[in-house]
């Protein structure tokens, strides 16, 4: 049957808007290079550059072979755990799915990767990066997206098979960020501590990022993805809703774009006082810290609170970050990069901030496409029920138990196998001029350490002999 050249347009527009989008989310991809090589020490920079690259190349392959497969591939018997059709784009594109669509996911795909390898930065070998970013982007991650992010998956709010709701995790708290934090903390557990971290009596040693400036830079360009991250996810601009005058998509998608923005910069500037108040000075990089934590957090519910409740998101995700933060220096828990407690702790605030302040108009306009008579569960504090909040607390135990039996069985293997952590010799050296063959920088503060490949293994065979 041949399509209107109306449907044609609407049709292409819908397409640019979703290429758009994953190239935004692509984009954080740059971010994270950026944020990860500022907040680890100068001897240690190009590694965790080059990890940033190896987690965006091996999610891409796995991806494409498995994840895209198991996340939406259709099945017969409309299995709610995993999928099965679509493997390596197999009958791509069809009437549900095409390449763009496909290119956005795996953008996500390829992020959760990197909020993992921040947790074990500067203490591990390289191989055991290819392992665990292989089976996290290409199975762990698009198991739960097939549960909550596919039509017929267990915890979908498009087939409300749970509590007549299904969960709202809209871009992915966490989809995305928990499962990406739940397998750093497993990592870093299993690791331990970096060398130095704590002394004797278990006291914490500071252990800054080598460059602010990169940090910051990182930062922005998080938010500016950020914008692909959420408003994105709509998928379509151009869905009208019906009974009204001037509603459709794209006001839901400006509506996200706002509620985004509030939420990380509450959390940012309730970081940076919060911190303040804590330490005694201003410092740049909580704020930075504070700022993602906000955005992980309303990324579940960007598309369906009000922007006051925002501000409310934003306002608690600093102080969930700022209190794991405590806890991690009491346990002598080791995260550089805080990406367990940030995309952890404040994706699953996220998944409980929904389920209390999801307004019921914006619900059904998201999930309904503002169809009226629908009824289903909103915000608990806002009158919708306990449906709503139950699913999201459903959905925040599963992907903590379902990452903990994957994702802690393969870095315990990895340890085991002495593929894990690199040796002591080699950490204080640094992994730069140690696996890497020299610094990132050409001159940097440590003078004391070797500059060039070449001059650290006479040190190596010194240290053997």
């Amino acid at each position: 049957m041949e399509v209107s050249w109306e449907q044609s347009v609407t049709d292409s527009i819908n397409t640019i808007y979703l290429l758009f989008s994953a190239y935004l989310v692509f984009v954080m991809q740059l971010g994270f290079a950026m944020l990860c090589a500022g907040s680890v020490r100068a001897k240690n920079a190009m590694n965790i550059m080059l990890t940033n690259v190896v987690d965006a190349v091996v999610g891409s392959i796995s991806y494409y072979l498995f994840g895209f497969a198991f996340a939406f591939g259709d099945c017969t018997n409309s299995n709610p755990f995993i999928g099965t059709t679509f493997f390596a784009l197999k009958d791509i594109p069809n009437t549900s799915y095409d390449y763009s669509y496909f290119l956005y996911q795996w953008a996500f795909a390829i992020a959760v990767a990197g909020i993992t390898s921040g947790s074990i930065a500067e203490r591990t070998q390289f191989s055991a990066y290819l392992v665990f970013s292989f089976f996290l982007s290409g199975f762990v991650y698009p198991i739960v997206v097939h549960w909550v992010w596919s039509s017929n998956g267990w915890l979908s709010p498009s087939s409300d098979m749970l509590f007549g709701s299904g969960a709202i995790d809209f871009a992915g708290s966490g989809v995305v960020h928990l499962v990406g934090g739940i397998a750093g903390l497993w990592g870093s557990f299993i690791q331990g501590p970096r060398v130095g971290r704590f002394d004797a009596f278990g006291k914490p040693v500071p252990m800054r990022g080598h460059n602010a400036t990169l940090v910051v830079l990182g930062t922005f360009l998080l938010w500016f993805g950020w914008f692909g991250f959420n408003p994105g996810s709509f998928g379509k601009i151009l869905v009208a809703y019906p009974n009204t005058t001037y509603q459709g998509n794209w006001t839901g998608i400006g509506r996200t774009a706002v509620t985004t923005t509030l939420a990380g910069s509450t959390a940012g500037l309730t970081t940076l006082f919060g911190r303040r108040l804590l330490v005694g000075h201003w410092d740049a990089l909580d704020a930075c810290n504070g700022l993602l934590g906000g955005f992980v957090a309303i990324t579940s519910g960007c598309s369906v609170v009000e922007p006051w409740a925002a501000i409310v998101c934003g306002f608690c995700a600093a102080w969930v970050l700022i209190g794991l933060n405590v806890l991690a220096l009491k346990l002598q828990f080791d995260d550089p990069l805080e990406a367990t407690q940030l995309h952890g702790g404040c994706g699953a605030w996220g998944l409980i901030f929904t389920g209390l302040f999801a307004k019921k108009e914006f619900v059904i306009q998201v999930y309904n496409s503002g169809e009226a008579g629908v009824v289903r569960p909103y915000g608990l504090l806002l009158g919708g029920g306990w449906g709503l909040i139950g699913c999201q607390v459903v959905e925040l135990l599963a992907i903590v138990a379902w990452v903990s039996i994957t994702m802690g069985p393969v870095f315990f293997a990895l340890d085991k196998l002495k593929m894990l952590r690199i040796s002591i010799d080699e950490e204080v050296a640094g992994l730069d001029i140690s696996s890497h063959g020299g610094y990132a920088y050409t001159t940097h503060p440590e003078e004391n350490h070797p500059r060039f490949y070449a001059d650290y293994m006479p040190i190596q065979g010194r240290n053997h002999s």
